[in-house]
């Protein structure tokens, strides 16, 4: 099956901080309904993101360690802690911070993607904590959808969105079953495995389309964490650009307008209250010269 690598990618707004992206990737844009994966940590460091816009998406924040302050301009003022969803839904426009309370980070940041008419949504911040359920040797913490034999979760998610984290003990393997009508991706951690018989480095994403009834994981190192994700295809085009998603050219060119405007910022997307770090508001990146053509979830190119 096919193997996403990594590719370190600087984080403006996140001081000192390297991240390791995997989607969107030149041959995949999207794997269910998910549209972003970056992955950071473990590293002692210091998250000081300043106020920023999104629209059309939900941002989905999982630590495996630390503590991060997130406050929005749906009024939510939260933290951010290992093994606790926080998955954000921007609707039509919210702008949001993230501040770390920890000297060390590790986790995974991911957006979901919303169909067109769903991109309207009330802007709001859903909270889940999972209770860990065993299979085997395995320990799962199913943080969104479903999976047969576990607990499902009661956050709402577009396309039957599914993430689950799952822990796995040096050179052990597990097989999770899994619903044949979804697409899945499997995120290595820190260490190389095994999944379905195709060997994944750290950091590395394995996908696959719909058709498969389970995913057979081996750890071929220490113990470690994988993270699993799935869901409905994605069957519509969409322009992603910087923080924004719409469907062509002219919407993200208009978000990002009403972003850089005082006035619409503050109708469109609200004030942040309540951040407590030293930066600015983070201005958007010039709209490219060339148009900007809705693209599916196979290739960006």
């Amino acid at each position: 099956m096919p193997i996403l690598a990594a590719r370190p990618v600087p984080l403006g707004g996140i001081r000192a901080m390297e991240v390791r992206r995997t989607l969107p990737h030149r041959e995949r844009t999207t794997v269910g309904p998910w549209i972003f994966c970056d992955q950071y940590g473990p590293e002692k460091t210091t998250m000081d993101v300043a106020p920023h816009p999104h629209t059309g998406l939900a941002t989905v924040s999982w630590l495996f360690t630390g503590e991060i302050r997130h406050d929005d301009t749906a009024g939510n003022h939260t933290q951010v802690l290992p093994g606790e969803l926080n998955m954000m839904t921007a609707g039509h426009g919210i702008a949001h911070t993230e501040v770390s309370k920890s000297e060390w980070l590790h986790g995974v940041q991911l957006w979901l993607a919303y169909p067109k008419d769903q991109r309207s949504l009330d802007r709001r911040l859903q909270h889940y904590a999972p209770k860990p359920e065993k299979i085997g040797v395995a320990t799962v913490l199913l943080f969104m959808g479903s999976l047969p034999g576990f607990t499902p979760s009661p956050i709402d998610a577009p396309k039957r969105a599914l993430g689950a984290e799952v822990r796995l003990p040096s050179t052990r393997s597990v097989q999770l079953p899994v619903d044949k009508t979804l697409e899945y991706a499997v995120l290595a951690d820190t260490e190389p495995l095994e999944v379905n018989g195709d060997r994944l480095e750290p950091g590395d994403l394995w996908y696959v389309d719909p058709g498969i009834e389970n995913l057979h994981i081996t750890n071929l190192g220490k113990d470690t964490r994988v993270i699993i994700l799935g869901g409905e295809p994605f069957n519509e085009d969409v322009v992603m650009f910087w923080n924004f998603i719409g469907t062509d050219h002219a919407e993200v060119a208009q978000q990002r307008a009403d972003w850089e405007d005082p006035e619409t910022r503050a109708i469109r997307f609200g004030n942040v209250e309540g951040y407590t770090g030293e930066g600015e508001r983070i201005p958007a990146p010039p709209v490219p010269g060339v148009l900007m053509r809705p693209r599916g979830n196979r290739r960006l190119r």
